[in-house]
This record gives structure tokens, C-alpha cells and sequence, in this order.
């Protein structure tokens, strides 16, 4: 019963990662790592402040990784990627817009 086990499991992780493996396969595991990357820059961040902070920087890697996921999901055709990260994106978009009107808007007031 083990050896089926681990048979089966080698099994799977040989079709997930070695069978299907192509540029795709590539694409879409970076647009992961640059996602979760985010979260690291995150902690950094907050480490530093002593306090919990989101960066300008979180919301880049939100944007990057969110956009190669999508595009992802696309070219997969993957429904549930799909939605899930062009809603997302939505949100990371709005929060840069959000940051550059904050930051002019101290500018102006400033330069008054």
C-alpha cells in the first residue's frame, strides 16, 4: 500500500511538473514567484517600520505577478485563474492610481 502510494504520487508530480513541461509551464511558475514575492517585500518593509506597512512595491509585484497569472489563465484557458486574477488586478490597479493621486495631491498642497 506504501509503494502505490509514493508510485502514484511520483506519478503525479512527473505529469505535473515533467510531462507538462513547456514555456508556459515557466511563464506561469515565475508570474507565482514574482506574486509571492510581494508578500516577502511586504514583511521586509515592516520589519523595518516596526509596524505593519504596505510599500508602493507590494503593489508593483501585486500588478506584475497578477498580470502574468491572467495572461496565464488565458493562454490555459483556465476559468477560475482568470476570474479571480483579472478582479484582482482591478484592485491593484486602482490602489497605484490611488498612490500617484495621493502623491500629486501632496505635491499641490506643497507647491501652494
Amino acid at each position: 500500500m506504501l509503494i502505490q502510494f509514493g508510485t502514484a504520487v511520483g506519478d503525479f508530480f512527473r505529469e505535473t511538473f515533467v510531462d507538462k513541461f513547456d514555456f508556459w509551464l515557466v511563464f506561469g511558475l515565475v508570474a507565482q514567484l514574482l506574486f509571492a514575492g510581494r508578500f516577502l517585500v511586504q514583511w521586509i518593509s515592516s520589519e523595518r517600520a516596526g509596524k505593519s506597512v504596505i510599500p508602493f512595491a507590494f503593489w508593483i509585484f501585486s500588478m506584475g505577478g497578477g498580470l502574468m497569472t491572467l495572461l496565464y489563465g488565458i493562454v490555459k484557458r483556465e476559468p477560475v485563474i482568470i476570474f479571480g486574477q483579472g478582479v484582482a488586478t482591478l484592485i491593484y490597479i486602482r490602489n497605484i492610481v490611488l498612490i500617484y493621486r495621493e502623491a500629486r495631491e501632496k505635491k499641490e498642497s506643497g507647491a501652494g
